[in-house]
């Protein structure tokens, strides 16, 4: 054997070595332990601001583009219809909170002394009757009085007890104050004017529109002015934290990934690398939406997930197309 061949021999087995030790240099190497490639998009997540009553805008306080902050003030409408409202409210209440405390403070001496004197009087007139009564009772049988003033007589003795006894109940009542029943219906009434005091107070409160979270101004969609009704859109505020891409995972992948593993999401003509979490996998499947551009998937099952990205910027854009690289996927499953 000369030692040309021996050599293109060696040659040849050294090739042989570093395919097998490279998996042909990373062309036959195993794709299943390569990762994941995921695609979806940024969510689009807007909400649309409107005032819960009607009424005329006063002044609105962003423009398009301009950044709020959780807790500030938007827009205001024009109050004066509710604080009339609040004033009639008001009063409503002060009227029943002092009707409520007249029936349980029951009446004033000078009222229960007046009841007493009424009593007073009408007994005295009762007893003066009652002597006139017995005085010309003999009379009657020997003529000696007309059978007419007799009748009076016992007339006038009925009337005046009648008065006495009438007297005497409304001395009682006096003395007792209000029934039970009347203070409760009085507490009653108290309550539903605070209510109505409540409910304008609410009104008079939801004037004022009021950011529930940091986000930015896409569409004014009002001005100063306008009449708008309870639910007319003013402002629609787009949320962008925390930021969450919608991707898609392949049915035959679903088994590879979970929530809670770290993921790399890329963009198009953005250099940056960043880094996120799968938060939420949707447990129905649904077929590949037209925003996922592969066509291997295009008539495909996929399963809807979320994922939050960590560490944003103002570089990634809601509703902009991204690549998601699951590196710590599980193995694909080998028939």
């Amino acid at each position: 054997m000369n030692r040309r061949r021996i050599i293109g021999i060696a040659a040849l087995v050294a090739l042989a070595v570093a395919l097998l030790l490279t998996r042909g240099f990373g062309l036959f190497a195993d794709k299943s332990d390569a990762g994941l490639s995921l695609y979806g998009n940024v969510d689009i997540r807007e909400v649309e601001m409107a005032f819960r009553v009607g009424g005329r805008i006063q002044s609105i306080a962003v423009d398009e583009g301009a950044k709020v902050k959780a807790g500030q003030t938007l827009a205001t409408l024009d109050t004066a219809t509710l604080d009339a409202r609040m004033n009639e409210a008001d009063a409503q209440v002060a009227q029943a909170d002092a009707q409520l405390a007249k029936l349980r403070n029951g009446n004033r001496a000078q009222d229960i002394a007046q009841a007493r004197a009424r009593a007073a009087a009408a007994a005295a007139v009762a007893a003066n009757t009652e002597r006139d009564y017995v005085r010309r009772q003999p009379l009657v049988g020997p003529g000696a009085i007309s059978r007419d003033l007799w009748e009076q007589t016992v007339a006038d003795r009925d009337k005046a007890n009648a008065q006495l006894a009438e007297a005497r109940q409304a001395l009682s009542l006096a003395e007792a104050g209000a029934r039970r029943e009347d203070i409760i219906g009085a507490e009653a009434q108290l309550r539903a004017a605070q209510a109505a005091r409540s409910s304008a107070a609410t009104d008079r409160g939801d004037t004022r529109l009021v950011a529930a979270s940091d986000a930015t101004v896409v569409t004014r969609a009002q001005e100063p002015g306008a009449i708008v009704q309870g639910g007319q859109t003013v402002l629609t505020l787009s949320i962008a934290r925390p930021l969450r891409v919608r991707a898609y995972v392949a049915e035959t992948d679903l088994s590879r990934i979970s929530p809670g593993m770290a993921v790399e999401v890329v963009a198009d003509g953005n250099a940056r690398t960043y880094r996120g979490t799968i938060g939420y996998i949707s447990p129905r499947s649904e077929f590949t939406p037209k925003s996922v551009e592969t066509a291997e998937l295009r008539t495909d099952l996929v399963y809807r997930l979320r994922i939050i990205v960590t560490d944003p910027d103002d570089a990634l854009r809601q509703g902009q197309p991204v690549s998601v690289r699951v590196p710590g996927a599980r193995p694909a499953h080998k028939d």
